[in-house]
């Protein structure tokens, strides 16, 4: 923590630890040399696969500005309700959910091109930038996900359950955004213009986008989670048919060029040796801890305290919204799920459940101050006149219908566990 606080990035403050730790506690160099290998090991696997391919999808949809299609084809059809705008970004937003696994993407991409529009129009700051901050929190949830991928890589449960049972939540989040947004500008007013209606299309223009581009790319978000709930393929397998999808998509559209075909596979392979590298770390800190004792002293001090199994998880959610106040995503699981899962595993907690606390968890941090990446990432695209305060207090509201949907999980499970027990 105090190499991160410092400067130094999450995954070489990971490794620089391993290192100095293999050195004192495994035997010297024969330690180190020993958790390299078993470091390495941990990347040479098929499940990880889906990373790449995923974070690929949402490259290409955003470099080709395949994305700009979509938000046109749901500003067509979506007249006459209050404060549309926001609303069209956040149904939009949760579309690119099911075609992407990047939120500072989409997060980014909503921003530059809504966000001005709005403030232009009059919108409230408030529903100018807050929607569009939190539906890109969302993208985490909705497959594909490559941060779904990367944590149950980590914490070792179904890569497959964790990616359905990311889908309900997600999808509610984005209904309650959508009330409450509505909600905001007939109650407060002044929020949202009232002749804000938008350029009115009759017949085959109104409807044209939405058929020719978001039903298209929404066909994807089908093949890839139908393929694996019917047993079909694997995440690898569907993500690989995902991403191939998508680049022929791309290319029928004639919207694919070597230009942006090669900017999208260079942010995939940045993005995936980041992921990669961490991976690495995480799995070295791991072992470092088994080995040291450190996990079973964590795990008797624990055991001593006879916390209740709902106690037990109400206290790791509770050290998770606090962190994600002040460290990102990746380095709430390096730090974290090392210490959660066998006091997961020894409290016979739905590991499904738990994954899902667990991601609503991060995506609250990505949008809480004073740290959450998503906050930034909307004050890196939005006019230089709105200051960082501004940025934060237009996510509030939604971090504390986040807040809500965290209680909504913790005490009813089956929103979390009923698509993954359906679908086997």
């Amino acid at each position: 923590m105090l190499l991160m606080m410092i400067g130094l990035p999450v995954a070489l403050a990971f490794l620089v630890t391993n290192v100095i730790g293999a050195f004192i506690f495994m035997g010297g160099v024969a330690g180190v040399d020993q958790l390299a290998r078993n470091s390495i090991a941990s990347v040479i696997s098929l499940s990880l696969t889906p990373i790449p391919l995923f974070i690929l999808m949402g490259e290409v949809l955003f470099q080709t500005g395949l994305a700009l299609k979509v938000i046109d084809g749901f500003d067509r059809i979506i007249h006459k309700v209050p404060a549309r705008l926001p609303v069209v970004s956040v149904v939009a937003g949760t579309a690119f959910s099911a075609v992407s696994g990047s939120t500072i993407a989409t997060t980014a991409m909503l921003g530059r091109s809504m966000t001005p529009l709005m403030l232009e129009k009059n919108y409230h700051p408030s529903l100018a930038m807050g929607p569009i901050i939190a539906i890109g929190g969302v993208d985490m949830l909705i497959p594909p996900s490559a941060l779904i991928v990367l944590f149950g890589s980590l914490a070792n449960i179904s890569i497959t359950k964790l990616l359905f049972a990311g889908i309900v939540p997600g999808l509610l989040l984005s209904v309650a955004f959508v009330a409450y947004i509505v909600g905001y500008a007939l109650l407060v007013p002044g929020s949202s213009p009232k002749d804000d209606e938008g350029t009115r299309y009759h017949g085959w223009q109104k409807w044209r986008p939405l058929v020719v581009y978001v039903l298209p790319l929404m066909s994807i978000f089908v093949v890839v989670i139908g393929a694996m709930s019917t047993g079909i393929s694997t995440p690898t397998e569907a993500a690989a048919l995902g991403a191939a999808a998508t680049v022929l998509l791309a290319a029928c559209y004639r919207a694919l060029t070597w230009q942006n075909m090669l900017s999208s596979l260079k942010g995939t392979v940045q993005i995936s040796g980041i992921v990669l590298f961490i991976i690495v770390g995480a799995t070295a800190f791991s072992q470092l801890l088994g080995f040291s004792g450190a996990t079973n002293g964590f795990l008797g001090a624990i055991g001593k305290m006879e916390l209740s199994t709902n106690m037990l998880l109400l206290s790791m959610i509770v050290v998770l919204i606090v962190l994600g106040c002040f460290v990102d995503q990746v380095s709430m699981m390096l730090l974290t799920l090392p210490f959660f899962m066998p006091l997961v595993l020894g409290a016979q907690i739905d590991t499904i459940w738990f994954g899902v606390l667990f991601l609503i968890s991060m995506q609250l941090g990505l949008m809480t101050p004073p740290f959450g990446l998503l906050l930034f990432t909307m004050k890196s695209v939005v006019p230089s006149h709105i200051s960082l305060p501004q940025v934060f207090r237009s996510a509030l509201p939604f971090v504390a219908i986040g807040v809500l949907m965290l209680v909504a999980v913790f005490f009813y499970s089956p929103i979390a566990t009923w698509l993954p027990n359906l679908l086997g």
